[in-house]
């Protein structure tokens, strides 16, 4: 046990300062791409960060209208905190919308402080109110912040409020500021400008455009420390692997984490999200080995059809052309030409032959003997059954037990004669062995004389080709109807056996 736990720290001490370090960076990294997230859809996700609010199953369109349910997620003290963001992308508020909006409060402040509608303050409020809806319907200054949508929603709002038969937004808007409207309800209808109206024109925005043309973004001063760090961290890690690696240099190093350059670069930020990822799993906070595996199986899956039967039909197809070009006459050797090489001065066929009697004689047939002899014993007695003279020799007492017995010595007398003769023959004989490498040579030489013969050669040529050709016919092109799936399930299952 003490050399266990001793083992145990000597190696939580040697990995747990690298495995600590890839933990903060990949801390640092995952706060950095969460930053560069919320950069990228801060523009997109405003009118949220501004109201801190989510409206689930509102529908409207021709067929069915529906007011859903509004959540509210952001408190407006957080919202307001979030908003400062809109000094890094450049926003200000709009000014046509903002002084709208500052009008109908002036008008909120008279009339809360003189409630008297024959005051000319409140009757040019009112005039000058009439005047900006019809120039912000007409202008429409939500456009350039691509918010033109939010205008319509005004115009659809105002125009339910108060109808008209012409079913006009401007009708609708003059209708709105006119002391006949307000006199008597007022509280009540700037209410509902408040709650209804008020909101979707703060969503309006003026963006300003930076020297280079494009909208201003000052999200690099945010990014350039965290550039800094990693393009740091990048430098050593590379050259520490270039130390530790034989035969690895700096830049073999660098193109071998390339994938953190996307830290450093200012473009495409997004694509962060791939050195993240492995940073994640080397700093074992996330495992991708189930994704990696389910990776490598649908691309398998989709190319094992497509490649096997390319590979294949390549394959075959090399084959046959190499039969049609006469190819196959090279395959048969010629040993007597000068071309052939002999390494060893030794006839290796001759050898091989030898080695197969000496097996069969000193080792097979002792070891079948009991069972030879008894095949061969009642194969004697058969056919000594079936003569006539077995017939008079069966009358006679004990005849059976003769024939049984004599059968039983011939046989084994054979079989050892047998067995010593073939014994006799591999012992070594200097004859044996000449007479033995001529037959070998003339059957060598007889085979491809026959074999190189034209008829049989074009013969062989033409049924190879046709036998090539239905392999492709007949097994290659049917593996696209080959169950891919079916056949990584069976591996998966031989690989969870194992």
């Amino acid at each position: 046990m003490t050399i266990i736990k001793s083992t145990s720290a000597t190696q939580f001490k040697k990995r747990n300062p690298n495995l600590w370090f890839e933990r903060i960076m990949a801390i640092i990294a995952t706060l950095n791409f969460l930053l560069v997230i919320f950069d990228l859809s801060y523009v997109p996700l405003r009118d949220f960060w501004l109201n801190g609010q989510v409206k689930l199953g509102a529908i409207r369109s021709a067929y069915i209208q529906t007011k859903g349910i509004k959540l509210d997620l952001i408190p407006p003290q957080l919202s307001k905190i979030i908003l400062q963001y809109d000094d890094v992308k450049g926003i200000v508020p709009h000014r046509t919308t903002e002084a709208y909006i500052a009008k109908v409060e002036e008008l909120e402040q008279e009339l809360n402080n003189n409630n008297n509608w024959d005051n000319p303050a409140v009757t040019n409020i009112l005039g000058d109110l009439r005047r900006r809806s019809i120039e912000m319907i007409q202008t429409d200054p939500f456009a350039e912040a691509g918010k033109s949508g939010n205008l319509e929603r005004i115009k659809n709002i105002m125009r339910e409020h108060l109808p008209n038969a012409e079913n006009s937004s401007k009708q609708a808007f003059w209708q709105f500021w006119t002391v006949d409207h307000l006199q008597n309800r007022w509280e009540e209808e700037l209410t509902f400008f408040d709650q209804k109206i008020k909101p979707l024109l703060a969503t309006n925005y003026y963006r300003h455009i930076g020297e280079n043309g494009g909208y201003i973004n000052n999200f690099g001063y945010i990014d350039f420390p965290f550039g800094v760090i990693f393009a740091l961290e990048f430098l050593a890690r590379t050259w520490y692997i270039s130390r530790t690696r034989i035969g690895v240099s700096w830049r073999d190093a660098m193109l071998w984490r390339w994938y953190d350059l996307f830290f450093v670069l200012p473009l495409w930020r997004w694509l962060r999200i791939i050195p993240l990822t492995v940073r994640l799993n080397q700093a074992r906070i996330i495992s991708l080995t189930a994704v990696q595996k389910q990776i490598s199986q649908g691309v398998v899956a989709g190319i094992a059809e497509d490649v096997t039967e390319v590979v294949l039909i390549r394959l075959i197809n090399r084959i046959q052309t190499s039969i049609s070009q006469g190819d196959i006459g090279k395959l048969v050797p010629e040993k007597n030409t000068n071309s052939y090489i002999d390494l060893n001065n030794i006839n290796e066929i001759a050898e091989i032959v030898k080695i197969l009697a000496q097996t069969i004689v000193y080792q097979v047939i002792p070891a079948i003997q009991p069972e030879a002899e008894t095949l061969l014993q009642y194969s004697v007695e058969k056919a000594i059954r079936q003569t006539s003279a077995y017939q008079g020799l069966r009358i006679l007492p004990g005849g059976d037990r003769i024939i049984s017995g004599l059968t039983q010595q011939l046989v084994t007398q054979s079989y050892q004669v047998f067995a010593n003769t073939l014994q006799g023959i591999l012992e070594e004989d200097e004859k044996f062995e000449q007479l033995l490498a001529s037959l070998l040579a003339n059957i060598s030489q007889s085979f491809t004389t026959e074999i190189k013969a034209q008829q049989s050669l074009t013969q062989i040529e033409s049924l190879l080709v046709d036998f090539l050709e239905e392999v492709k016919i007949n097994y290659v092109q049917r593996l696209s109807s080959e169950d891919v799936e079916e056949i990584l399930e069976q591996t998966r299952n031989i690989r969870n056996k194992v």
